[in-house]
This record gives C-alpha cells, sequence and structure tokens, in this order.
C-alpha cells in the first residue's frame, strides 16, 4: 500500500503539528489543553480525528503553541497575524461596514463631532482595516489596522504613525451593529503643544440622512446623538476614572 500524500494545502494536517509540538516540548495533552483553555476532551478529539476542531480551538491553541495550524486560510491571505488577535475573515466579516461616528467636541461647549469610520478588509495586510472620512478637521482623519484579540472581548482601531499612537477600545458590536467604548488620543493644547485626552466614543451602522460634522446643542440631531453616546458610560461600556477627592476634616 503506497504512503498517504500531502494534504491539498502542502502542509501537515493540524492534529499531526500539534502532536509533534507535544512531543518536542514534553508536553502532556492536559498540561496544553490549560494552556490553551481548551476542554481535554475536545483536545482528545481533535488528535484522534473524532472532530473537525472551531477555529475558535485552533486560535486558541496557536497562541498556546506559538505556531500556525490554519495553513490554507493564513496563505490565502483570510487570516490576521497572531499580534491583531489570528482572527479569520468570516469570523469578522459581520463587522465591515460604515458607521456613524460619535465623540464630545473638546471645547467643553456640549457639541458632538459626527463623521463616518470604514472597516474593511484589507487584504494587502491579511486583517481589518479602518478609515474616517467626513470629519470637519480632515487633516486628523485617521487610518489604521483592527484588532480583535479572543481573549478581552474587544475591538481595538489602532493608528501607529511613525510610533504615535492613537487607539479606541469598543464593546464587540451589539445586536444592531452599535459598538461603545473610549477613544485615547491628543489634542491640541496651547500653541503647539499636544495634550494626552480620553473620551466616551459610538460607532453605529451608517444610514440614510445621517447628519455628520459639529452637532451644537440646540440642532435637531443633538438630543438623539447625545443619547447614543451617554450609553458609553451610561451601560457601563467604559469608564473615565478620577481619583476620589480628599475628606475634609
Amino acid at each position: 500500500m503506497s504512503e498517504p500524500g500531502p494534504s491539498p494545502d502542502g502542509q501537515r494536517p493540524a492534529a499531526q503539528l500539534i502532536r509533534d509540538e507535544l512531543a518536542r516540548r514534553r508536553l502532556s495533552r492536559a498540561q496544553l489543553a490549560a494552556m490553551a483553555k481548551v476542554s481535554l476532551s475536545s483536545l482528545e478529539k481533535l488528535l484522534s480525528g473524532q472532530r473537525t476542531p472551531t477555529e475558535q480551538t485552533l486560535i486558541r491553541l496557536e497562541q498556546a503553541l506559538d505556531i500556525r495550524l490554519r495553513h490554507e486560510a493564513a496563505s490565502a491571505g483570510q487570516v490576521a497575524p497572531a499580534w491583531l488577535g489570528a482572527y479569520s475573515r468570516a469570523a469578522v466579516q459581520w463587522m465591515e461596514g460604515a458607521y456613524l461616528t460619535l465623540r464630545p467636541s473638546s471645547s467643553g461647549s456640549g457639541s458632538i463631532y459626527a463623521y463616518v469610520t470604514e472597516v474593511q478588509w484589507d487584504a494587502a495586510q491579511s486583517c481589518l482595516a479602518f478609515r474616517e472620512r467626513e470629519r470637519l478637521d480632515g487633516d486628523y482623519a485617521q487610518a489604521g489596522t483592527v484588532s480583535v484579540p479572543h481573549q478581552t472581548g474587544h475591538v481595538y482601531l489602532v493608528t501607529n504613525r511613525h510610533g504615535q499612537y492613537r487607539m479606541a477600545i469598543l464593546s464587540r458590536p451589539l445586536i444592531r451593529g452599535e459598538m461603545f467604548g473610549i477613544l485615547a488620543t491628543l489634542q491640541t493644547g496651547r500653541g503647539s503643544q499636544l495634550l494626552p485626552v480620553a473620551a466616551p466614543l459610538a460607532l453605529v451602522p451608517l444610514g440614510e440622512g445621517q447628519k455628520l460634522g459639529r452637532i451644537a446643542a440646540g440642532m435637531a440631531e443633538h438630543s438623539a446623538y447625545a443619547a447614543i453616546l451617554k450609553r458609553a458610560v451610561d451601560e457601563d461600556f467604559a469608564r473615565l476614572l478620577m481619583p476620589a477627592a480628599p475628606a475634609l476634616p
């Protein structure tokens, strides 16, 4: 009888790769299950070929062993790198689209800035990417990558320009696609000084006729936009922490 040939993508099956790593590192299956936070029975069935592993299981095993198991998807540019969460396009495709983005004005006037954030798969980088458009301050529009690690259950929109970071930390999309969280960025201070600031942030699927720009108090859209933005803090998607005032003697 002839030996079986290689798998269609020229790679060894995931089960064989895992068995090899167990032998090389002298790990037990129970130890690997604990490291990857998967059940021992699921791991046993994967290694024996009784069950096709879920993508979540493969991601956890990849991160525990620091190896790539999903060769076919990775070679087709359909899996994000590990430093962005090692998610597949299929797992995050429902996040792609255009979002109305709301954040408070830094002027303290109660105004709300409304603009658009687009999230799309970037085949060249093999990950989700975002870009902002229709901002009043267009010179400061951001673009970057999207991190979706499975450990925290959050979505990170990260800009890195020559080592200067700007980050939004958002909840996973809710049933209607909304995401709420916090934005950490730099604000122009006196002269050319830049100051670190944090503010609540809301992204909701973009609809027709939604007004963009600076939404001042008293405008027709202000109360509705303010109610959406308030959910970020009122519903505990994010917290803005301040030290407690000292007790009076």
